[in-house]
């Protein structure tokens, strides 16, 4: 039996590889530095429309995003968000008042939700996930 590295295909893999190593960190991320090639990379790829399905580098942009999250699940992790503080926060980006979401009931519901004196309950982050294009877990 050959050995992998006299077989043409894998030297021919070999040098594809680090070729495009040059240009999107193919490896596990360990270092800021090596974080911020990354997403540079992501970024550099997502301009291109590699985000989409249909892009010949779809799958790159989706391994090396991967790589992204786990790195950032460990030195970024985030803090979890009550469903009160994610209403404000999509209250205050598309600058919403309170009787501006009929999705929760009148002003006093919204009011009260605010509060804390009411939560959501699951009829209302339904109706609020689909507004804002968000997963219903967002609210829990």
């Amino acid at each position: 039996m050959e050995p992998l590295t006299d077989n043409p295909v894998i030297a021919e893999i070999t040098h594809h590889f680090l070729a495009l190593q040059a240009y999107v960190p193919l490896r596990p991320i360990h270092t800021e530095e090596s974080y911020e090639q990354a997403i540079g990379s992501l970024n550099a790829l997502l301009d291109q429309g590699a985000a989409n399905d249909g892009h010949p580098l779809a799958d790159l942009v989706n391994a090396l995003g991967a790589m992204i999250e786990q790195y950032e699940a460990i030195h970024y992790p985030q803090e979890a968000v009550s469903p009160t503080d994610m209403l404000r926060m999509l209250m205050d980006q598309h600058r919403l008042s309170q009787s501006d979401l009929p999705e929760i009931g009148a002003q006093s519901v919204v009011s009260e939700v605010l509060s804390g004196k009411r939560e959501l309950n699951v009829r209302q982050i339904r109706a609020l996930a689909a507004r804002f294009k968000l997963p219903p877990g967002a609210f829990f």
